[in-house]
């Protein structure tokens, strides 16, 4: 059982990586919210996905006790801390503890099943993925971005992603000539419209609303380095191995920094503390608190993620 949100649902891939190889003839079934469904559904052995839609006075723990309760489980993950992992026939369960100790995500799902390697997230693709992927994203060096969020106060100003994609795909740019993905959900184009427009059409390759999390991650892959706000997106690029640079403002990076060695972030000038307890602070607006967060700097931490990978490579 994991989470309703899609970050939180890819973090968590690296448990069921692990349970994945730990029992080679178990089979799987995953509760998760809607959105994250399409994600465990490529996962071998894999042979149920639950879609938990949040319903008025719980009653989607009930729906979900009833999906599940005729069936004796050899193991029960529960990431919801939630009781019915107490409820169903079982041999052994384990729920996540949650906890105020400054550690990553990733490291407190490592926890749940006492891991000393933190779990690193995973996404599997088929080849159906990869073929649709190459009908989107050309061959060719292409800048990812992921200018959107789940709420607006995370989001990086639309006209600040052109500036710096115009930058390093200009001729003198780190990655001149390379073409420009964006990426994003249905419904969130109008949030990022000044981006789209400025783009040189020639330049812009536009995703949004056009993948599902497999196929994105197909696409991602397809890509040189990704760049984008704090968000599932974000989690979803660092998951597939592309250089992810994550941008953050009013959200915690010491538990949802972008997972692996080819991942860096930069963050905006004021701690995430001092964002949220800041007088004029309202988690009910739309409004962005990042635009503290100078083009010049995060430039600066895509040259250093590049040259960090690059020298890796070689």
């Amino acid at each position: 059982m994991t989470s309703n949100r899609v970050g939180d649902a890819i973090l968590s891939t690296g448990l069921l990586d692990w349970l994945h190889g730990q029992y080679p003839n178990a089979t799987f079934t995953v509760a998760c919210g809607p959105a994250a469904v399409s994600l465990f559904k490529p996962w071998p052995r894999v042979e149920r996905v639950i879609a938990l839609r949040k319903r008025r006075y719980s009653a989607h723990w009930v729906s979900l006790w009833a999906a599940t309760v005729g069936q004796f489980w050899g193991v029960v993950v529960d990431l919801l801390a939630s009781a019915l992992a107490w409820l169903l026939p079982h041999r052994r369960h384990f729920v996540l503890r949650s906890t105020d100790d400054p550690i990553h995500r990733v490291e407190l799902l490592g926890r749940v099943l006492g891991l000393a390697v933190p779990p690193a997230p995973r996404v599997w693709l088929d080849e159906s993925h990869r073929a649709a992927a190459a009908t989107l994203v050309p061959a060719g060096q292409v800048l990812a971005l992921g200018p959107t969020a789940n709420w607006g106060g995370k989001q990086w100003p639309a006209a600040q992603f052109l500036d710096l994609a115009l930058r390093f795909t200009g001729p003198t740019g780190r990655l001149a000539g390379a073409r420009v993905a964006v990426f994003g959900a249905d419904g969130e184009r109008a949030s990022v419209t000044p981006l789209l427009e400025g783009l040189p059409s020639e330049k812009l390759i536009d995703l949004i609303g056009r993948t599902d999390l497999p196929l994105a991650a197909a696409c991602l892959q397809r890509c040189a380095l990704y760049v984008g706000n704090d968000s599932g997106l974000m989690h979803l690029a660092a998951a597939a191995g592309v250089p992810t640079l994550g941008l953050f403002g009013p959200s915690p990076d010491v538990h949802y920094a972008p997972w692996g060695r080819h991942t860096a972030l930069v963050r905006t000038p004021e701690s995430f503390a001092e964002i949220v307890n800041a007088p004029d602070y309202d988690y009910r607006s739309q409004e962005s608190r990042m635009t503290s967060l100078a083009v010049e700097q995060v430039a600066d931490a895509v040259v250093s993620l590049l040259t960090r990978v690059e020298g890796a490579s070689t």
